[in-house]
């Protein structure tokens, strides 16, 4: 059985996929095609930073295979006992904005340090890539 056989086996159950360029859903697989192609249903995206976190409802998600990075089965269990806080969504928004700018920062003084020092940092190559 391949890969995308065994995702037959996840249809109706809530998943969570991490996705290439960094985003998390939650959502309930219902088909997946031979491409690993996903629809999710009452999909929520989900935004981390530090401990806290927020949820952004999304409805029905269509994901391209080539797209996802990780996915997994939501504990049922679980999953309400998350050591992370929940905040509103604006909330997490502007602090996932601050941690940007910060990061982006960091990399134009990494940057500069290496130029003074005669390297040259690809620039076309984000932080986030490494």
């Amino acid at each position: 059985m391949d890969g995308t056989a065994h995702l037959l086996e996840e249809v109706d159950k809530k998943l969570m996929v991490l996705l290439r360029d960094g985003r998390t859903l939650i959502g309930y697989l219902r088909s997946v095609d031979q491409f690993a192609n996903l629809v999710l249903h009452r999909t929520i995206e989900r935004i981390h930073v530090g401990q806290n976190y927020g949820d952004i409802p999304r409805g029905v998600f269509i994901i391209r295979g080539e797209n996802v990075v990780l996915l997994g089965e939501i504990d049922r269990d679980k999953e309400h006992n998350l050591p992370l806080t929940e905040v509103p969504v604006d909330d997490i928004l502007d602090a996932q904005r601050r941690e940007q700018e910060q990061r982006h920062e960091r990399h134009r003084l990494i940057s500069k340090a290496l130029k003074e020092r005669g390297f040259n940092l690809n620039t076309d190559i984000a932080p986030d890539d490494f």
